[in-house]
């Protein structure tokens, strides 16, 4: 009798099952097989918040063939994933699929490979249920919130509004760095550098201060006062400081640092990242040389810096035989984690080291093998010597006054060899070493300028992926899975937008905030959150119980929704309507600015009463912008003529004005303002055949992703595929097999 493995992702069937042989079959769960209704709270909060799970909408095809293979089945494996909601969808498809217990077998591994998987097999173990009573804490809190709270937000806000728990602090977190550059008053201040020749070369010192005291320059008449000084006066060389310093390698990656490193190094958004960090580890076909279907990295959702004495090993072996021995420090590197961090497995590290990410290099995508070198130089370089710096810094006096410059020049690579840290200021090559001339104490040296320079403080930054996870990270706000679905549901919200790859706070997102601090001042707590998150770890650990974790919750939380649903204030906390000089043919109202998929429109305020709709753009301008020839405001690329719009027999494209002397030709796309379903990137709009419209994602073809139906840029929430729209219709739905989802959206967002 054959047994009976499943796993949560398809993607992973064929890789195992390559492993395993003909003894076991193995089946996807496709994610979570049960999960809270969507119609009712679906939580008994008088009966210790007593979950009621529901198979979920769509799955019933599938449960009934992991049930009927379960049942004929001499063991059934659940080799779901080693984390939190891994163990909880095991745990659900052992109630969904009613597999007696001395059938079950819980395994999991960190790394795809043949090794680790035939070693889990070996060594199986129980549902760990205070590992899964932590996930059903996270959901149910998260649902009480959100089913609780949204109805009060439609109420005092606006109507569709979502409350998630730690996407409001999120949320919170931009808003206030926005309030930030809004309140920044900047400062004046002076630099003054001072060009210097010596007997060995050309010198640049900046100024310091008077003496050996800093001194700041926040005027023009200070810096002038100095500069006058030191006119004339002999510049001559105080001290001279050598050094050696040494800089070590950074740790290997954890979830959050992969991410904030790929967004640096690579330009990815935190989706596109953890979607490419997901096929290197289900596995890739690298070649049968190489061993066919490979899992490349360790699992990647992780904020363990831990790494297998195995792992470590084979680092070493490699270092000193690519390298030598002097580049292996003297003892083997152990990264501490942090006290809160989950330590159920590794750090992010590659599954073979002998897998370099150049010989595999043909048989992944430009995305594969990007994060995949990353991961892997990151992790080599972690075992790796540290880097030897010689240092200089000299101080150079002038009237009394203090002028510093400094430099360096690597001594030894070290781990430099192989990978440089995104925020170093020393590199590994000779291209980016700074180095002083020779400069000796008592020297005097030639001043040809002395220039001072006018500065302005500037407001902090606004937060982009990479910083903002950084800064979700240190206040201990959400976990490694949780990053990436936070920023994703943020701006699938319309609380936040992105601009030049930072975040912005929308309008909506601001109000909402301001009614969040004013009347749940817990949820968006940073310490209140960050507790939250020790709480759930601590019910994981079995230091605390799901129940006394959620009265301890929901007693506060309740109080402060009762006071405010009672609260009658006048304050008012609604959008400001904003109102065009369009009057509606059909009722005669005043028409009113809405938002929706394709930017703003003109719509009814009687809506639903009145759904009359027009483009803002009047028929008048759309009549001007066609006798100027449809020129688009863009240059051409060959001649830097404009381009127009032209008709063709396959539709529309751009072409350049200078026609015939220039024949430059571009097709026309239009940004639908929706992520790609596969990688994250931009679905754009594109003209086809007999003016056929279909979508394909921008990075194409590097992305293969394309579809005559618009992506929604939503995914179902039944089987977690995305939806898409029909042309002509105003119904989302969904592609998977089985599935079936359908959802109406409203007419005026199209």
């Amino acid at each position: 009798m054959a047994n009976l493995l499943i796993v949560e992702s398809p993607s992973k069937v064929s890789t195992i099952k390559s492993y395993l042989g003909s003894g076991y079959k193995v089946l996807a769960s496709k994610g979570h097989v049960r999960d809270l209704p969507k119609s009712t709270l679906g939580v008994d909060i008088d009966k210790d918040f007593e979950p009621k799970y529901i198979n979920i909408r769509g799955k019933g095809d599938l449960i009934k063939e992991l049930k009927k293979e379960a049942k004929n089945a001499g063991k059934v494996f659940l080799a779901t994933d080693p984390d939190r909601e891994g163990e909880a969808i095991s745990w659900h498809l052992v109630n969904a699929l009613d597999i007696p217990a001395e059938k079950i077998r819980r395994v999991t591994f960190n790394e795809l490979t043949k090794t680790a998987i035939k070693a889990a097999i070996k060594n199986p173990r129980e549902i760990d249920m205070d590992t899964v009573n932590a996930q059903q804490a996270r959901r149910i809190l998260d649902r009480i919130v959100g089913y609780k709270l949204s109805p009060y937000l439609w109420k005092r806000v606006k109507s569709g509004l979502s409350a998630g728990r730690v996407q409001s602090v999120a949320t919170r977190i931009i808003v206030e760095r926005e309030d930030e550059i809004r309140e920044f008053v900047p400062q004046e201040y002076w630099t003054i550098e001072a060009s210097l020749k010596g007997e060995a070369g050309a010198v640049v010192a900046k100024f310091y201060g008077k003496g050996s005291e800093k001194s700041e320059l926040t005027s023009e008449s200070d810096a002038m006062a100095v500069v006058n000084a030191v006119k004339g006066a002999q510049f001559k060389v105080e001290s001279v400081k050598k050094a050696v310093r040494q800089k070590n390698p950074a740790p290997p990656f954890t979830t959050s640092t992969m991410q904030q490193e790929a967004s640096k190094k690579l330009g990815f958004q935190s989706q596109r990242i953890m979607k490419v960090a997901q096929e290197l580890y289900e596995g890739i076909n690298v070649g049968s040389e190489y061993g066919g279907v490979h899992g490349l990295i360790t699992y990647m959702r992780t904020d363990s810096l831990r790494v297998s004495d195995e792992a470590a090993e084979a680092a070493k072996e490699y270092i000193t035989s690519k390298f030598g021995d002097k580049y292996y420090p003297n003892n083997r590197r152990v990264y501490k984690t942090k006290a809160n961090a989950q330590d159920a497995h590794e750090a992010i590290r590659p599954s073979d080291i002998s897998l370099e990410p150049d010989m595999i290099k043909s048989k992944l995508t430009s995305d594969q093998y990007k994060l995949y070198k990353l991961i892997w130089s990151r992790f080599i370089a972690s075992q790796m010597a540290s880097a030897e710096i010689d240092t200089i810094n000299a101080d150079i006096t002038a009237a009394g006054y203090t002028f510093h410059t400094s430099g360096y020049s690597i001594k030894f690579a070290g781990y430099k060899s192989l990978y440089e840290d995104s925020d170093d200021d020393t590199g590994a090559d000779g291209d980016k070493k700074t180095k002083l001339p020779k400069l000796t104490q008592g020297e005097v040296l030639e001043a040809s300028a002395v220039l001072p320079e006018q500065h302005f403080t500037e407001p902090p930054p606004r937060y982009n992926e990479a910083s903002l996870i950084k800064f979700l990270e240190e206040k201990g706000i959400g976990r490694p899975s949780t990053y990436t679905p936070i920023i994703t549901t943020i701006i699938a919200r319309g609380y936040v937008k992105r601009e030049s790859k930072s975040f912005v706070p929308t309008q909506l997102g601001e109000i909402t905030t301001r009614l969040m601090v004013d009347k749940f001042p817990n949820i968006v707590d940073y310490r209140f959150t960050a507790n939250m998150e020790d709480q759930l770890d601590a019910i994981e650990s079995g230091d605390d119980t799901l129940v006394s974790v959620l009265r301890e919750f929901y007693g506060d939380f309740s109080q402060s929704l009762d006071t405010a649903l009672a609260d009658t204030d006048s304050q008012s906390y609604e959008m400001p309507v904003e109102k065009t000089d369009i009057i509606c043919d059909k009722c005669g109202s005043v028409m009113i600015v809405k938002e929706g998929r394709f930017g703003k429109f003109a719509a009814c305020p009687n809506y639903p009463g009145c759904k009359n709709t027009k483009p803002l753009v009047s028929k008048e301008e759309i009549k001007e912008e066609k006798a100027e020839e449809n020129v688009t405001g863009e240059k051409c690329e060959k001649c830097g003529s404009n381009m127009v719009i032209r008709n063709g027999r396959f539709g529309s494209f751009y072409a350049c004005a200078n026609y015939p002397h220039c024949k430059n030709t571009r097709q026309i796309t239009k940004d639908i303002g929706v992520a790609c379903p596969k990688c994250g990137a931009k679905v754009i709009q594109k003209h086809g055949r007999n003016k056929s419209v279909f979508y394909s994602c921008e990075r194409y073809p590097d992305c293969d992703f394309s579809s005559w139906d618009m992506p929604a840029g939503e995914n179902c929430p039944d089987c977690g595929a995305p939806l898409f729209i029909k042309k002509g219709k105003n119904i989302a739905c969904c592609k998977s097999e089985g599935c079936g989802f359908k959802k109406e959206i409203d007419a005026r967002d199209e």
